[in-house]
């Protein structure tokens, strides 16, 4: 394959697209790879979508080594099967829903474990037609509510998609096992950094589950691990273990005092170390406070409901962790109109005796595991200008039960005791979960086993982001002139700049494209004569293939340069063994 830039359908751009604000973005629509077309929807250009295809060559390759087998299923869905798993009504707004000419109601797909589902079921009745494994490489929707950083999180993107299905759990095991390793495969021909973490299943259901996250300083997920390695795992799969109880029996009757304009935690503590301080001598802290956060869940329903959340002074509320947690339910901030229909929460002092007894009027109350019982607190009194001073835990209030919603910090505690704990930021590109029963369940998918028994399936769903993979790579793999392609998922092979305009020049340019491609080596030949030299140069970084060859000046003395984007490194190899030398370059990895 040879192609020209006289011909190409490409468009370089010096500037950055203004609403580009991380690098793949800015890079891939420079390069002419991708074009907007509306907010988070990219158009694939040629050399984009070569790199594309790239991507899901690998990822197909290593689906079908271990036995999965390749099938799509339409983007346009009906509803009835969304409805049976409830996931209809979960979705809310985060799904595209059409209506057909005669009211039918339909979605684009934001993913297909119910199409899969159905379809073994309608196929498959005996455990002798499993174990399973299908997958497609297949279009996704899902209408995000701030699409941005170009094709890491659109509105459209391309993703792979495959589930397992077995008779029990040990089948299950093995295939979560084989798909894992699939994916180190995967991402480790990808050619970026990554790490492997404990994560949430969300609304997908199903029990383990983990992250194959692209580590980026500007990645969106937040993961923490040891320093060893040995522990890591999405902040909202961080599990903090219950404080173990404390004595209480020297601590005084809880006594509510005057803490005049200190509706923050910063405010409390000051005041609190000037008018009450602390009989031990020590200085209050924000530790030593009792932070109670309302928020309003948005139900799948379409219902309302307030929920309480009670934690350290010193730490707040990760939205991110919350979500996770209270999956389908939407976290909504909690409004003045929301404040005014429970007249008993006094902003800015709230505490556990406002959020009222067990019953309808109750608002549910959830603590952070770090709240140990026994331990005295300093909280709001629920009167403006007031708090109440050694209200205990277990003795004082009680609550509904405990949530994993706090902020994740440097240097805390593994959960497994393997050490302090050290953030980071990462992309994520694969999940893998184990879904058990579920959706089986739910759409009746069952086989019998060997006994002639009706057994229920158990399934496991493995996604990799195939679009978002591009921009991926591109975030990693890029310096200040351009994108720098791995070998494997580089548009072409070799970049072959013709410069000045000797008509000896651009004839040994396209007799060495010609013997590169008799010998199955691609390549882009920038053959136009009205650009400068440094046009041609500028393009070649900016669009980053790996080897980069310049006949120019050169050719009289009987020299051609070779160029790694890569390494920066030029050599210069004699004319009659240029080929030789590009092909053995290019097969080098």
């Amino acid at each position: 394959m040879i192609l020209h830039m006289s011909s190409l359908f490409l468009r370089t751009l010096r500037e950055d697209p203004v609403d580009a604000d991380v690098p793949s973005h800015r890079l891939l629509v420079r390069a002419g790879f991708v074009r907007r077309t509306s907010p988070g929807i990219y158009a694939w250009l040629p050399l984009g979508l070569r790199v594309l295809r790239n991507v899901e060559r690998i990822v197909r390759e290593e689906m079908d080594r271990i036995g999965a087998q390749e099938l799509i299923f339409p983007a346009l869905l009906p509803r009835e099967p969304y409805e049976q798993t409830g996931r209809w009504s979960e979705y809310g707004d985060n799904v595209f829903r059409l209506k057909d000419r005669k009211g039918a109601d339909y979605l684009l797909g934001p993913t297909h474990e119910e199409m899969f589902t159905l379809a073994v079921k309608d196929m498959f009745s005996s455990y002798k037609d499993l174990p399973l494994a299908l997958y497609q490489i297949q279009t996704k929707y899902r209408d995000e509510v701030r699409p941005r950083a170009g094709v890491l999180r659109g509105r459209e993107f391309v993703m792979k998609d495959s589930y397992s299905f077995n008779v029990d759990a040990a089948g299950l095991d093995a295939a979560y096992q084989a798909h894992r390793d699939a994916y180190v495969r995967i991402f480790d021909r990808l050619g970026f950094d990554y790490v492997i973490v404990q994560a949430t299943s969300g609304a997908m259901g199903g029990s383990r589950s983990e992250e194959f996250l692209a580590t980026a300083e500007n990645g969106e997920d937040t993961y923490v691990r040891t320093v060893d390695g040995s522990y890591a795992a999405n902040v909202e799969a961080v599990t903090v273990p219950q404080a173990p109880p404390v004595d209480y029996a020297d601590i005084p009757a809880a006594h509510v005092e005057d803490t005049p304009d200190t509706p923050t935690i910063e405010t409390l503590v000051s005041v609190a170390n000037v008018r009450h301080p602390r009989a031990d001598g020590r200085q209050w802290t924000a530790a030593d406070t009792l932070k109670n956060v309302i928020v309003m869940l948005a139900l799948p329903d379409g219902t309302r409901e307030p929920l309480a959340i009670g934690l350290p002074g010193d730490r707040d509320v990760d939205l991110k962790r919350l979500e996770a947690q209270v999956a389908p339910a939407a976290v909504e901030a909690f409004e003045e109109k929301d404040f005014a229909a429970y007249p008993r929460l006094v902003k800015g002092y709230i505490g556990p005796g406002g959020l009222g007894e067990q019953g309808t009027s109750a608002i549910r109350y959830l603590l952070d595991p770090r709240v140990a019982v026994g331990s005295a607190w300093v909280t709001g009194a629920n009167e403006p200008g007031r708090h109440v001073f050694d209200l205990v835990y277990g003795r004082d209030f009680e609550a509904d039960g405990t949530i994993q919603a706090a902020e994740i910090r440097d240097g805390d505690d593994a959960p497994d005791g393997s050490g302090p704990l050290v953030a980071a930021r990462g992309i994520e590109m694969g999940h893998i979960f184990q879904l058990g029963t579920k959706y089986a369940e739910a759409l009746d998918l069952k086989v019998l086993d060997q006994h002639g028994k009706l057994v229920t399936v158990t399934m496991g769903s493995y996604g990799v982001g195939v679009s978002r993979a591009v921009g991926c790579v591109a975030e990693g793999n890029h310096d200040d002139a351009g994108l720098i392609w791995p070998r494997e998922l580089s548009p072409v092979d070799v970049h072959i700049v013709a410069t000045g305009k000797d008509e000896a020049v651009h004839a040994k340019a396209e007799q060495i494209a010609s013997a590169l491609d008799a010998q199955g080596i691609s390549s882009i030949v920038d053959d136009r004569w009205q650009a400068s030299p440094g046009v041609k140069f500028k393009d070649a970084e900016l669009i980053g293939v790996p080897t980069i060859v310049v006949v120019g000046k050169g050719l009289a003395a009987g020299v051609i340069e070779i160029k790694d984007r890569r390494s920066g490194e030029r050599r210069e190899v004699p004319v009659d063994q240029i080929v030789t030398a590009v092909v053995a370059e290019v097969r080098s990895v």
